[in-house]
């Protein structure tokens, strides 16, 4: 079989990931293993790959590869998520292109062209998880909205009600006026903005005074219902009792007085309009007044807005700025900068809304899910500096907003029987709740006189039942499935999700099944560009990870995302390494190559410097293998893979394969070859979760495989005893072998030019490694002397000096004057750190690890100046 000359990425990637799922190695049944389960966070149905996804399913990849050649039965289970929100918007701007509005159509008909967008554009993701190597067992893949999962989430949502934690309440909400729905605090991001702050005067009722207030939305006044003032402010006591008049509006409120207040801000006055503002809700509660909504559910102003209604609220805010400036009742204006609620999915400015809400008590079901990430540690949170922030979450939490005024989603299983919305049931089939309804209201009721409830539940309910609804576990906790691989091993995520996903999940697991949901949760850094700001089309700073793959192969983009991400930290993306990852590759293809084109034979006996290169190399291995098995318990892919990239690059390709390596045009000895080959399979053993392609490509030239053979179901290497003193004795002789080569340099001695090495040996040398040096610097003879040779260029190793002697091609009097050179700077060198370290207030405030590399550099440059001193001592000018 003839190798390319050339690794072709892309051929390869296709040819094995066919061959895997040809071969079923991918999918899981369960038998008498051990299992290892990851649950994907499930991408939006409608998504695309996007650098988030690269580094975090690269990571479940490597994990769970890593897991199906240790034996274990490793099973991933894929699928996307419906993302309510974010899936209805994409529908709706689609129709909105062929001209149909959404408020058209009725709800059978808008579902219909959600699920015909959902089966067109869904399911992409998962074909790009493909290209990077994803080997998730796609016979299970599932969707948030298929019918087992949405009886989940009815048969949850029903038991919720019925212990009584589900309610229904009016409550100041994060109204999305672009979507129309309610979001949770979660998926409110507050974007710090310029704005401005607007000064108004109302005119006391019955009087000539006025008193000022300052708003950011001076739109808002039209909904005003109360002045407020600090009872402590000596300003405004004589209008304690008494009534202001809303400008344009004419309405008549009260000046009421309350702590709450800030002096010191503003005018230290407040308008009070309760139905637009959490705090002035609050403050309207306790002192009961009217509430008065001004805004229509897409945020233009109603039948409130007077002549304003029908026009959107920032139109108006320029419009009404005019008007009162016409009327002199703006009195100035300051420039401001404030924080703004925005939506997380459309972006839009979010408003705050009383309104009609379903809400699930949260204050008793965090307890278990608090005791198990922060007291009994059941669930372990990596890096454990999460843990504050899970704390805070979860200690101050509210109850959750679960209803969202979508069409597209799980419509909550609520049924009315009344004119309103006061008398309902709740029950996972219309049939059910008739006789739920008969009950409840002794009235012969028929289906006609139900109606189900028209909100969807928000996106996060369903998801927080995942690992145990991919499962069936709710609908039937006693099916083998749900038995065998539940819980889970490990959830790989983002931080961002802390508290949407993770937090509700362990929530869910205690709830419904008294268990966590898994055991360990790695929290992902998150993508940013060099300027670190988290990557996003909007900011067209992310780059498309398929072009990257193409580019790149997907082997070179998985090693350059993880090489770039430290355990738990933020990612800062750099291309470079990218083609960092695909040299590495080609790296590796080059060695197979040169160890596949040597000719072998058998009747050549074993040279010695291939003996003690194959007792050090594995050596060697089993220490970085010891390594990479603690940088894994810890989550550190990161130094694995770079553990790994150390050992490949340097260890074997720099220095075994020479070690080994036949002289040119001479056939290598069989028992090497195999060793060799060996040695090389182990590599790409250890390689393979982070590299799959490349590594399965070689695996298959090696040998003849059948299907049982595959690199990714064979046996992954196990740890053994090492002699540490072999690894250290072989550094030794690495520090010789450049010392002799950087001669060569330095003086252009040619390799071929045979030399002689005498040494004083002070301290031991292991002498098993003499063919090592004879072989790598073209050595003749080593040997060991009692005193300095005259007329050879010294180089010290530790406390050891070795000499060779001087060629006839060397010029002395320029050797002479270039060690003189080196002994002055080296001299001026060892001055200025002595100088710093006699400084007793440098010594006494530098850390300590300052003070020890200072007196190492003072140490190393006095052996310096000792071996240049001997080295001029040597030239017989």
């Amino acid at each position: 079989m003839s190798i390319p000359t050339k690794y072709n990425a892309a051929t390869v990637e296709e040819k094995w990931y066919n061959y895997w799922m040809k071969n079923n190695y991918f999918h899981s049944t369960p038998d008498q293993r051990e299992p290892y389960t990851i649950v994907i966070p499930p991408p939006n149905v409608t998504g695309v790959l996007h650098m988030g996804h690269m580094l975090n399913n690269t990571i479940q990849d490597v994990l769970i590869r890593r897991k199906r050649m240790q034996g274990f039965n490793a099973c991933w289970v894929p699928g996307t998520d419906h993302a309510s929100i974010a899936t209805e918007a994409k529908v709706v701007a689609k129709l909105k292109e062929e001209g149909i509005a959404k408020s058209d159509l009725s709800r059978e008909e808008f579902l219909s062209h959600a699920w015909d967008w959902t089966h067109k554009h869904g399911g992409l993701i998962l074909e790009q998880l493909k290209k990077l190597g994803a080997s998730c067992d796609w016979e299970r893949t599932k969707f948030t909205m298929d019918d087992d999962l949405n009886e989940s989430v009815t048969k949850v949502f029903i038991d919720l009600y019925n212990k009584g934690l589900i309610y229904k309440g009016y409550r100041m909400v994060n109204w999305d006026p672009e979507a129309k729905t309610t979001l949770s605090d979660e998926e409110v991001i507050y974007v710090e903005k310029p704005g401005k702050l607007y000064y108004l005067k109302y005119k006391i009722e019955g009087s000539n005074e006025f008193i000022q207030i300052a708003t950011t939305r001076p739109e808002t006044i039209l909904g005003d219902t109360a002045i407020c003032v600090n009872p402590n402010d000596d300003r405004f006591k004589h209008l304690k009792g008494l009534n202001a008049i809303v400008p344009l509006v004419n309405r008549v409120i009260p000046i009421i007085e309350d702590e709450y207040v800030d002096m010191e801000f503003g005018t230290g006055s407040l308008k009070i309009t309760p139905a637009h503002d959490p705090n002035d809700k609050v403050i309207g509660e306790k002192h009961k007044l009217e509430v008065i909504d001004i805004f229509n559910d897409d945020a233009t102003l109603n039948a409130y807005g007077l002549h304003y209604e029908g026009k959107d609220r920032f139109v108006v805010r320029k419009e009404i700025v005019k008007e009162l400036t016409e009327k002199e009742i703006l009195v100035k204006t300051e420039d401001h900068m404030h924080k703004v609620g925005t939506s997380e999915r459309t972006k839009a400015v979010i408003e705050p809304k009383i309104s009609e809400q379903w809400f699930l008590k949260m204050e008793e079901l965090v307890k278990p899910a608090i005791k198990a990430v922060l007291e009994t540690k059941e669930v372990k949170l990596v890096p454990s500096k999460f843990e504050n922030t899970y704390r805070h979450w979860m200690e101050n939490i509210r109850d959750w907003n679960i209803s969202r005024q979508l069409l597209w989603g799980h419509r909550i299983p609520a049924y009315y029987y009344g004119n309103g919305n006061e008398d309902f049931v709740v029950a996972d089939s219309i049939e059910k709740a008739l006789e739920l309804a008969k009950e409840k209201s002794n009235n012969n009721l028929t289906l006609a006189d139900l109606r189900q409830e028209e909100d969807a539940l928000d996106t996060w309910f369903s998801s927080w039942l995942w690992p145990m609804s991919v499962f069936n576990g709710v609908n039937d906790p006693e099916n083998e499935d749900f038995k065998y691989y539940y819980p889970t091993n490990d959830l790989v995520t983002g931080p961002d999700i802390l508290f949407f996903w993770v937090a509700r999940m362990v929530i869910a697991g205690y709830e419904f099944d008294g268990r966590k949901p898994f055991n360990n949760v790695y929290l992902t850094g998150i993508v940013r560009d060099k300027q670190r700001r988290k990557m996003s089309k909007s900011l067209g700073n992310s780059p498309d990870p398929i072009e990257l793959m193409e580019q790149y192969g997907a082997d070179g983009v998985r090693a350059g995302i993880l090489m770039s991400s430290a355990a738990g930290n933020d990612l800062l993306f750099d291309e470079s390494l990218m083609l960092q990852g695909r040299n590495f590759s080609n790296k590796i293809w080059n060695g197979f190559r040169l160890v596949k084109g040597w000719e072998v034979s058998s009747e050549i006996e074993q040279p010695q410097s291939a003996k003690i290169a194959i007792v050090w190399y594995q050596a060697k291995f089993q220490k970085t293998l010891q390594f990479i098995e603690k940088q894994f318990e810890q989550y550190r892919l990161s130094d694995a893979l770079t553990a790994i990239y150390k050992l490949v690059w340097d260890d074997f390709s720099s220095w075994f394969l020479e070690m080994v390596k036949p002289e040119y045009g001479k056939p290598i000895d069989a028992k090497t070859l195999k060793s060799v080959i060996a040695i090389f399979e182990e590599n790409i053993k250890v390689l393979h979760p982070f590299m799959p392609f490349i590594t399965e490509e070689i695996w298959q030239y090696f040998g003849e495989r059948n299907t049982d053979e595959a690199l990714i179901i064979s046996d992954y290497p196990k740890q053994s005893k090492f002699d540490e003193s072999i690894l250290n004795d072989f550094k030794i002789t690495q520090e010789i072998v450049s010392a002799i080569r950087n001669i060569r340099k330095e003086k252009n001695i040619s390799f071929k030019e045979v030399l002689e090495l005498s040494i004083i040996e002070k301290e031991h040398l292991n002498k098993d490694f003499d063919t090592i040096i004879k072989k790598l610097c073209n050595i003749s003879t080593i040997n060991v002397v009692d005193n300095k040779l005259d007329n050879a260029i010294a180089f010290r190793v530790k406390s050891n000096e070795f000499f060779i002697p001087f060629s006839e091609n060397i010029d002395v009097e320029a050797e002479f004057k270039k060690l003189t050179e080196e002994l002055n700077y080296n001299q001026g060198f060892l001055k200025s750190v002595q100088k710093k370290l006699s400084n007793e207030r440098f010594v006494n405030n530098a850390p300590e690890q300052v003070i020890t590399n200072e007196r190492k550099k003072e140490s190393d440059a006095i052996a310096k100046i000792a071996m240049l001193e001997e080295s001029l001592k040597s030239l017989k000018k």
